[in-house]
């Protein structure tokens, strides 16, 4: 029973009828679940309702001290915020998707003078046309080196807008395997021809690039180059593998996602079947930890994590049940096109769904056991870690930090974040150190991180202004008391601890003795590899630091080279042995150095 629920109902009594986002929020004021309303007293009271719940519901309701509630304008608008709450808080009872990969996609920018085919699996609003996802039998990086090697396309990195040329070609045009655009063998009109095809075959149109693979192998088996027509003929068995992908009762054109469900009524799975110019590409599970009421609002749910950010939107979404017009205006805030929302009742699409949902029972039921695994590492190790130290809330987002160096130079730490026991990359953050200098003092490097961090919960940054949970130093107690005492002259009341890394014993502050777990506790590994990441993040970027700092010290002795263009040199490479091996062509893609100064490096390197 939910000991503020007075307090709640009285909320909730003056809640409006309006759309919005509600916010719950546990008694140390965390962030817990998030969640959208057509209405919004309907949908909050329905939480504290003395009627029969999942128990992950009646958990959840059981947690909550009090909430918060943004009225908006629309459903929609809802939906949106919702969305981004979600990605931003990362609530511990919100909808979770388990297993999902971001799958490669094939990019081609039109925008360029001469565009290129790239991989990617970070889509962008940018313009840029995508191709894919590619997975299962279909491999985007094989996929990537069949367009390439069949269109003849360039695969370099050279900046050839606006007329910019280079001196003379690379070995992929003595080989064959480019027109050259560089030195202007080929014009932009007549390239831009290459590029359609290419665009034309990533949309099903397979009989051209079959054409001129038959004609490339037929001609390296006359002039006796077996090895190269065997490259040709794996080619063409990857066309043939295309083909035999399509689905003859849909078009050529067709783009469809169709999502399947099942659920057993603790963990739910929805498979996506993906199916490109008419071609089923694969299929994709996710595990989904949800607390919604019923399926509806389950995919709804999930389809504002997946789209936009793992995959393109296609013309056209088949599901299982209605869902409304909200899915739909949701998904065409994403695409130029407008989206089709299907609920198949007979024919191909139905099959297809029928497909997909038992592809979802299959993987429910064998992945049963690994899931719980996977549980008890993550969620379960949270809820242990709490009962293990007696930690007066569940340890929802964990903050590790660490201190690198050698010798006292290029000194600096990391801040490392794991939310539900998994890392939150995006919440990671590293320090160069600034107070303490020419001396190795980890103690006062980590009193100067701490207290740049905790100076900020207030500020602007999504990361440094959510409170953690649990802070965890890397080291012993000394480490800890210091740390413990920059906490304190805060004011704040946070848990924080230490784990030596010789005996892996958790200290405490206050406290002489310390903490020993089983080495199979999911708990004491959590922290592990908090501590582990912390190390790792830490290291990085001390080594990254002190590369960049040998790079521009080797850079400055260029008689000519100034500070500007050193960056500019370090910005483009980021690497000194890649200075050393650039060509003159190479060093003058970047901003600022012309014919004169890359003649300088390119001697200084090659010279001496």
């Amino acid at each position: 029973m939910n000991k503020y629920i007075d307090s709640i109902k009285e909320r909730v009594h003056n809640l409006p009828m309006n759309p919005g986002v509600y916010i719950m929020r546990d008694e140390y004021g965390t962030i817990i679940y998030i969640g959208k309303a057509k209405h919004l007293k309907n949908r909050v009271s329905s939480y504290f309702l003395n009627t029969i719940k999942q128990p992950k519901v009646q958990l959840m309701a059981d947690s909550v001290k009090t909430f918060d509630y943004i009225i908006t304008n629309s459903e929609l608008e809802a939906l949106n915020l919702e969305a981004n709450l979600i990605k931003k808080h990362q609530p511990f009872y919100n909808i979770l998707l388990k297993d999902g990969k971001a799958h490669p996609f094939l990019k081609i920018d039109l925008r360029q003078d001469y565009p290129v085919v790239e991989l990617t699996r970070r889509l962008k609003r940018d313009g840029a046309k995508y191709f894919g996802p590619y997975f299962g039998a279909v491999n985007g990086r094989e996929l990537l080196d069949f367009v390439n090697t069949t269109f003849s396309l360039k695969t370099c990195g050279l900046n050839l807008n606006k007329g910019k040329i280079a001196k003379r070609e690379c070995l992929n045009y003595q080989l064959g395997l480019c027109y050259a655009p560089c030195t202007g063998r080929i014009s932009k009109e007549d390239y831009r021809k290459e590029i359609d095809k290419v665009i034309a075959f990533l949309n099903g149109e397979t009989g051209y690039a079959k054409k001129v693979l038959e004609q490339k192998m037929v001609a390296c088996a006359e002039t006796e180059n077996f090895e190269k027509a065997i490259v040709y003929r794996n080619n063409l068995k990857m066309v043939n593998l295309l083909n035999e992908k399509m689905i003859t009762e849909l078009t050529n054109a067709s783009d469809i996602d169709i999502l399947g469900y099942f659920t057993n009524g603790v963990t739910s799975v929805v498979s996506v079947l993906v199916v490109r110019a008419g071609k089923i590409m694969g299929l994709n599970n996710f595990n989904v930890v949800d607390i919604n009421i019923n399926v509806e609002e389950v995919l709804t749910d999930f389809i504002t994590q997946y789209y936009p950010n793992n995959s393109t939107v296609p013309t056209e979404v088949v599901f299982p049940v209605e869902l409304g017009d909200l899915v739909e205006s949701y998904l065409n805030q994403y695409t130029k096109n407008k989206v089709k929302i299907t609920v198949p009742k007979i024919g191909i699409r139905k099959k297809l769904l029928t497909m997909a949902e038992v592809n979802a029972k299959e993987y429910l039921e064998k992945n049963t056991e690994k899931q719980k695994l996977a549980e008890q590492k993550t969620i379960g190790a949270v809820k242990a870690l709490k009962e293990r130290l007696n930690l007066p809330e569940l340890p929802i987002r964990i903050e590790g930090f660490d201190i690198s160096n050698i010798s006292g130079t290029n000194m600096v730490a990391s801040m490392v974040v794991f939310t539900n026991g998994e890392p939150n990359y995006s919440h990671y953050r590293k320090f160069k150190i600034k107070t303490v200098v020419g001396e190795n003092n980890d103690f006062e490097c980590m009193k100067e991180v701490l207290t740049r961090r905790l100076g900020e919960l207030s500020g602007d940054d999504v990361s440094f202004s959510t409170r953690p949970n649990l802070i965890l130093i890397d080291g012993g107690k000394g480490q800890l008391s210091y740390a413990y005492s920059v906490l304190n002259s805060f004011g704040l009341n946070i848990p924080m601890i230490s784990l030596a890394e010789k005996d892996e014993i958790i200290f405490r502050p206050n406290e002489s003795e310390g903490v020993v777990l089983s080495k199979d506790d999911y708990a004491l590994k959590l922290l592990q590899r908090v501590r582990d990441e912390s190390h790792r993040y830490a290291i990085t970027f001390h080594r990254s630091l002190r590369n960049k700092n040998a790079l521009v010290s080797e850079l400055s002795k260029i008689v000519g080279v100034g500070k500007v263009k050193e960056m500019a040199i370090l910005s483009h490479f980021r690497d000194i042995n890649k200075i050393k091996n650039a060509t003159k062509e190479e060093l003058m893609q970047v901003k600022g150095i012309s014919s004169k100064f890359a003649d300088l490096i390119y001697d200084y390197f090659h010279k001496n």
